[in-house]
């Protein structure tokens, strides 16, 4: 038998089942199977059409990130992010729900009144908690519905230019990077890329698909939300500028999204370049980071040259991934493959733009590469879906998944000193008021002070330990301190009468007066 028919037409609905199945494995030829090999692909899992499904691989792994969703935000990666989202969040429900004035719980006798992201995602597990009361779980369970509907967004708009399978290793590349974690963390930075995705997804409808006013609402709604919920999401309308150029676009189309652009970025604009200032001043309290010059910031990224690499070849998808990403930058540039290396060029100039801004804080924050990963995966999928040995291809997809899992495993559990913070409220709560000032010696992380339910201070233990220094905060109302010995801090001996002690902490009471 010359193939499993002989007959072109069976061929022929061979190649449309592949075809419409996602195929992982490109073209295939006709060939003699004998009923072993028949056996053998009727139960291969890479054959399965679920397989080649990515609806079935984000619902899959967004059932696996609810392995541990309600835990406190105490894992050892970005704990103090997550904490300072959920005391605004706290605050919104139990002090006051203006959206337009977040407050923190480390400004000491200060409102906590302070510039930072607008809100939005701090808003939902408010709203939220109006419905059910306040826990800090919310915000897990909102990130992750957010970032898995952003990654099957992620596949449509991929697949609108490029490729199903292109969309499929694309997005299959996303889900096993820095997203995985990330995505369940209560911090809005997978969440306002999701948004940002959605937008773009939106707003090229209207340019090149259905100019309809929906397409042209979800556009303005997602990425104007996205870009006020995280600043450097905003990076990514530089995509839109290659449809601007574009002479197949109705002159009315290009003017009409051009103008919503500018609308987006007026609001966006006004809130951090004036509203965030302002209530800086106003309520006496730093807290955002808006970066620092773009000369400085030059100088501190090649001084810390290894770190700013660690984020792309390491960080972002992993060695396996990254190998991939540049397989996927070779094939393009061999066969001139002009939509992926224009739409990689512009957006990692207008992404240079932040980095230059952030300087050492993205040498050494890696959820600053979260905005730029889905280029990269985008780039490490068109890879992929160039690969026609199956065998190997397997092997990097299996590769890619393993290495995002392992390396980000520590994520999904707590670490047996942080869990002591858990007892620090009702500790405090036997022997104080909800309304005293603490210190707590966690230096610059407020991680402690948001389970402590208080408001105060952190600080060292150098500082601490100044009886000059203790006397200015006990003028301020200064009632406790709270000496931590193994988590955020070490032990230190003071001069105050001990209320609380145990191998973890020591709660020391100021006494009033001079």
């Amino acid at each position: 038998m010359p193939c499993i028919t002989g007959t072109w037409k069976a061929c022929s609905e061979i190649r449309s089942f592949y075809i419409n199945n996602y195929d992982l494995t490109g073209p295939r030829t006709c060939e003699v199977m004998d009923s072993s090999a028949l056996a053998f692909r009727k139960f291969n899992i890479f054959n399965w059409p679920g397989f080649r499904d990515i609806r079935f691989w984000i619902i899959l792994f967004f059932v696996i990130r609810l392995y541990g969703i309600s835990l406190p935000p105490l894992e050892t990666s970005q704990n103090w992010r997550q904490t300072t989202v959920c005391m605004a969040a706290r605050n919104f429900y139990e002090t006051d729900p203006d959206i337009f004035y977040p407050r923190l719980d480390i400004a000491g006798e200060k409102s906590g009144i302070t510039g930072m992201e607008f809100p939005v995602f701090n808003y939902l597990i408010y709203l939220v908690s109006l419905l059910f009361g306040y826990d800090h779980w919310y915000g897990r369970l909102i990130n992750l519905i957010v970032s898995s509907i952003g990654v099957y967004y992620f596949f449509l708009l991929v697949r609108k230019y490029f490729s199903s399978p292109t969309a499929f290793y694309s997005a299959f590349v996303l889900i096993f990077s820095l997203w995985f974690a990330y995505s369940r963390k209560i911090m809005p930075d997978t969440f306002s890329a999701s948004l940002m995705i959605m937008g773009l997804f939106y707003g090229t409808n209207f340019l090149d698909r259905k100019s309809s006013a929906k397409n042209l609402v979800l556009y303005f709604l997602f990425s104007l939300i996205a870009i006020l919920s995280k600043l450097p999401s905003g990076y990514a309308l530089v995509i839109i500028a290659p449809f601007i150029f574009d002479r197949k676009i109705p002159i009315i189309n290009k003017i009409t999204i051009s103008i919503t652009t500018i609308v987006i970025i007026v609001p966006v604009y006004v809130y951090y370049f004036y509203w965030v200032p302002h209530l800086v001043e106003k309520f006496g309290f730093w807290h955002f980071f808006m970066g620092k010059g773009i000369v400085q910031g030059f100088y501190e990224l090649i001084d810390q040259i290894d770190r700013t690499l660690v984020n792309f070849y390491e960080e972002a998808l992993k060695y396996a991934g990254f190998i991939m990403f540049l397989w996927g930058l070779f094939i393009a540039i061999r066969r001139k493959e002009c939509r992926i290396l224009i739409s990689l060029g512009l957006l990692f100039a207008a992404f240079a733009v932040i980095m230059l801004k952030a300087g050492w804080t993205f040498c050494n924050h890696a959820y600053y590469m979260i905005p730029f990963i889905p280029a990269m995966a985008l780039v490490a999928g068109y890879g992929l879906s160039k690969i026609h040995q199956k065998s190997i291809l397997y092997i990097f997809l299996v590769a890619i998944a393993v290495e995002g899992i392992l390396n980000q495993k520590q994520d999904f559990y707590l670490h047996e000193n942080n869990k002591a913070l858990l007892n620090l409220e009702s500790e405090l709560d036997s022997i104080s008021r909800p309304d005293d000032l603490v210190l707590i010696n966690s230096g610059t992380y407020p991680t402690p002070m948001y389970f402590a339910h208080r408001k105060g201070w952190i600080d060292y233990n150098e500082n601490i330990a100044k009886g000059d220094y203790i006397d200015d905060l006990r003028s301020k109302g200064l009632k406790y301190i709270v000496i931590l010995k193994r988590t955020f801090g070490n032990d230190i001996t003071l001069p105050y009468k001990i209320k609380f002690r145990n191998r973890d902490y020591t709660i020391y009471a100021v006494p009033d007066g001079p």
